[in-house]
């Protein structure tokens, strides 16, 4: 369930708001001042913050700027609240990068079409936050391919071998050797390419 924090001094707003919010599905905490607003945010956790911008202690201008500065709400949307007849001042709502700005008294279709696409964007900002934080599983490492089994040691003879039976014992086992690293040499490479690429995407 989306999570709306609504702070507001007006008590006909607070009923108001809260009312259209929780026909609506939504989870609503409510706060009469800026103070109460920041204290609340960690543990409420809203999707969207709603915040008067005469407020208390804390302007809603204050709250959007300190919520938009602390990357714990990076997901959080802000919308500002004034009267009908209060100025709001459009520089500021730029500023503390605000995401939209609502007058009282609320009309409820006009609240739920601002509300909507802000609480979904913050469901996704949600899920992309929690992808990028979750550890990486370690993939496991193939084991390198063993190296060839040694040749056999040449018989030993009882009598010296001639110098031209040596040199073609020599050949024989250059050659074995040659055949066998020409063997493992391809999966060594490719066991090597993929160790370097692990390692670099990291």
């Amino acid at each position: 369930m989306s999570r709306i924090l609504l702070a507001d001094d007006s008590p006909h707003a607070q009923r108001m708001g809260e009312r259209i919010l929780r026909e609506e599905g939504f989870e609503v905490v409510t706060v009469t001042d800026g103070e109460t607003a920041l204290i609340r945010l960690a543990d409420v956790d809203p999707d969207v913050l709603m915040a008067d911008v005469f407020l208390p202690h804390k302007s809603g201008y204050e709250i959007c700027e300190f919520v938009k500065g602390d990357p714990r709400f990076r997901h959080t949307r802000v919308v500002l609240l004034a009267g009908l007849l209060e100025p709001v001042d459009q520089a500021q709502v730029e500023r503390v990068k605000a995401d939209a700005v609502l007058k009282k008294p609320f009309e409820a279709s006009a609240m739920i079409a601002t509300l909507r696409p802000l609480v979904e964007a913050a469901r996704l900002a949600r899920e992309v936050l929690s992808e990028q934080s979750a550890p990486v599983a370690e993939q496991p490492q193939p084991a390198l391919p063993s190296p060839p089994p040694p040749e056999a040691e040449p018989e030993v003879r009882e009598a010296t071998p001639a110098p031209s039976e040596v040199e073609m014992d020599r050949e024989q086992l250059r050659a074995a050797v040659t055949i066998a690293l020409d063997q493992a040499m391809p999966a060594l490479i490719d066991e090597l390419t993929e160790r370097v690429a692990a390692a670099l995407r990291h």
